[in-house]
Order: C-alpha cells, then structure tokens, then sequence
C-alpha cells in the first residue's frame, strides 16, 4: 500500500525496495506479488495504478525467474489486459495507464522473446485493434535483462559494461537509470548490428557455393560441348554474378577480423570463387 500510495506524486522508492525484498524472501513471494499488483494496475485511480506498475518493473529487474515465470503466464497477462480492453475497464482507465500497460507488454515481447505467451498477448491486442503500434519507449523507460540470462547473452560478453549495468540497476537516482537503459540500448544496438553482419555473412557464403557448384557442372559440360545455348546464357550469368560477389566478400573479412572461425569460412569461399573465375576464363576462352 505504502509502495503505491496515490497521494504521493513521486515513487517511494525505500519502499518499493522493500516490496521487492520482501517478494524475494517469502518463498510464495513470486506467485502473490503479481496478484496483489494486478489488483493495484485496476485501480481507478491513476496515480496508484502508475506506482504498481512502476513496482511492477521493478520487480521484473530484481525478483528473479519464478517473479518472470508467473508475468508470463496468460492469467497475469489477462488481468493487464482488462485495463486495455473496452469490454472491461479499458473505457475508464487513463490514456497515461493505458499507454503505460502497453509499455510494458511490449518490452516483455523484446526481453522475453522466449515466452511465446506475452507474444501472443500483444499480438492479440494488435489484430484487435486495441494497439494500433509499437510504442516507442520514452527514455526513463527501464527494459530489464531476464534474468537468470541465457548464456552467451549480450549482457555476459563485455564484463566491464555488464558490471556497470548492473551497478546503475541497482541505484534508486533516476539518473543511474536513464545512463542505465541507454547503456542497454546501446548493447542492444551493437549485438543487433552484429547479428546482421552475421545473417549477411552466411547468405553470401551460402550464395557464393550454390553458384560455384553450378557453375562447375555447367563448365564441365561445356568442355565435352554438351551445353544447350540458354544454359551458355546461364553460365554467362553466373560469371556475372560470381564476379560481383568477390568483392562483397572482401568487405564481409573486414567486417570479421575478430572472428578466426568466421573469417576462415570467408576465405576458403573466396578460394572456391577464384578457381571457378579462373576456370571458367581458362575454359571458355580457350
């Protein structure tokens, strides 16, 4: 109750910490805190249903698996979902709650990825009209790592940023968590660019074998002279293209010179492709 006081504007934090402490130290914590928390969303004053949500997340931050196991599940879901919905408490629920309810859905679908049922929720909410787009999330906005993380998450691989998240996670100074949730972005950002170079990386290399495997069948045919004229037009074309890709493959190393495995696989592509350049100049000029 003191946690979401609506007489107070601004978020207790000592007590908000206590809530959490407490939800973390009774072993039926995780399973009633989100029920007691449900009840505060409803509440039809805004003030106390922004505080418990402000409880809510953190919470997510620092109550652990069995506190994001019990969000996850549709029975939690469906109580956030009444606030959203006209059929129930949707047409006197406040725009800022509204608004702050589908926040928070749609930062679970982005840290959650895993729970297919926070998915759905949103998704549902989207085909009914009910959320009619993403939100953009506003800066004070804290999107919570899962935790315990997956391995190889991207908040384990640089010690030194996933310590100094952790510290301004920790802090009650809105300013630690404004520098903390940039900093989460920014983490986000690289992995993602990371994740695409990747993607890019093993299309082109798939590409590059599929087009020097055909190419050498054809060629091979066409030294016996057993090439029709449209798969002499075929071959033509993937010269072109086999051309094309030798320099994207260039670029591809550059972008992977902390990766040996990677850059291994770049290379021996780039093998492959310059003996079937080279032969089919060998061949078809001859």
């Amino acid at each position: 109750d003191k946690a979401t006081d609506p007489s107070i504007p601004e978020e207790n934090w000592e007590c908000i910490q206590r809530f959490c402490d407490q939800v973390n130290a009774d072993i039926e914590g995780p399973s009633l805190a989100p029920r007691l928390l449900a009840h505060k969303i409803q509440s039809p004053q805004e003030m106390e249903a922004l505080h418990a949500l402000t409880v809510l997340e953190t919470c997510v931050n620092n109550c652990g698996e069995r506190f994001h196991n019990e969000i996850a599940k549709f029975r939690f879901l469906n109580e956030l979902i009444k606030v959203l919905s006209p059929k129930y408490y949707g047409t006197w629920s406040s725009e800022k709650v509204k608004s702050r309810v589908t926040e928070v859905i749609f930062s679970w679908t982005v840290w959650f990825p895993q729970e297919v049922k926070i998915r759905d929720a949103y998704q549902m909410l989207k085909k009914q009209g009910i959320v009619k787009e993403d939100p953009k999330l506003p800066e004070d906005k804290i999107l919570p790592p899962p935790s315990p993380r997956p391995q190889n998450s991207i908040f384990d691989k640089d010690e030194e940023k996933s310590k100094l998240l952790a510290r301004l996670l920790k802090s009650n100074h809105s300013e630690d968590l404004l520098a903390a949730n940039r900093l989460i972005k920014s983490m986000i950002k690289e992995e993602q660019e990371k994740s695409a170079k990747a993607s890019r990386r093993v299309s082109t290399i798939s590409e590059v074998s599929e087009n020097v495997k055909h190419m050498d069948e054809l060629l091979e045919n066409y030294k016996r002279q057993e090439l029709s004229k449209s798969d002499q037009e075929m071959l033509q074309t993937l010269f072109q293209r086999c051309e094309k890709l030798r320099p994207l493959l260039f670029r591809l190393a550059s972008e992977t010179v902390d990766d040996d495995e990677a850059l291994a696989e770049i290379l021996q592509a780039n093998d492959k492709l310059t003996q079937a350049l080279g032969l089919y100049r060998q061949v078809v000029a001859s």
